[in-house]
């Protein structure tokens, strides 16, 4: 296995056009990088994502932004439900529709568990590092849980409210931010990616 390459800039892109998403980087990341930057703010335009995974969708991402001569990070997450046979998955966000429609989301996965039995699932998070030359570093995070109806919490964002970690009683959308952070699929990754190319 070659050796993961090293984060050596003094500015990150992150491929983002979601201000939410982009504090959130920045915040877990802050300590490593000295100046971040959306690629929103960079007037980058958003890729369409066509991969089949997560990861794919990351790189596909990563190296977008990268080509315009910056290293960049790009994230691609969602939620993988197993009775619905890893559904939403990549399409996590889309389930929510053009006006991000998170209730609407939530409600048509409770629709597919309808009479089952199996109420697992887990969130993924890929991170993908790309360098303007082409090289990538790309890691995935994971958690697992199970599904609860109805949602609970107004913290969290997306499926958080319906998500209740392993080892917990309550749901993302009910936990802590700096808890949720602590544990989350997202957490893992960085966890990986610091480990990998920012340590």
């Amino acid at each position: 296995m070659s050796t993961p390459r090293r984060f050596a800039g003094d500015r990150l892109v992150i491929a983002t056009h979601n201000p939410g998403k982009l504090r959130e980087i920045a915040e877990l990341l802050g300590a490593w990088v000295p100046a971040i930057q959306s690629a929103g703010e960079l007037g980058l335009p958003e890729p369409e994502e066509t991969g089949d995974t997560f990861i794919a969708n990351a790189e596909l991402k990563a190296r977008a932004a990268a080509a315009a001569g910056h290293i960049a990070l790009a994230d691609d997450s969602g939620l993988a439900v197993t009775a619905l046979g890893g559904d939403p998955g990549i399409y996590s966000a889309r389930w929510a529709g053009p006006g991000k429609d998170f209730t609407a989301a939530m409600r048509r996965v409770e629709d597919g568990l309808a009479g089952r039995a199996d109420r697992s699932a887990h969130f993924v998070c890929a991170l993908s590092l790309a360098w303007p030359d082409g090289h990538v570093e790309t890691v995935e995070g994971r958690c697992d849980g199970t599904l609860v109806w109805p949602p609970r919490g107004d913290k969290g964002f997306g499926y958080d409210p319906i998500f209740v970690p392993e080892g917990f009683d309550i749901t993302f959308g009910e936990m802590d931010p700096a808890a949720k952070h602590a544990m989350s699929h997202r957490a893992d990754a960085f966890r990986q990616l610091v480990e990998r190319c920012f340590r």
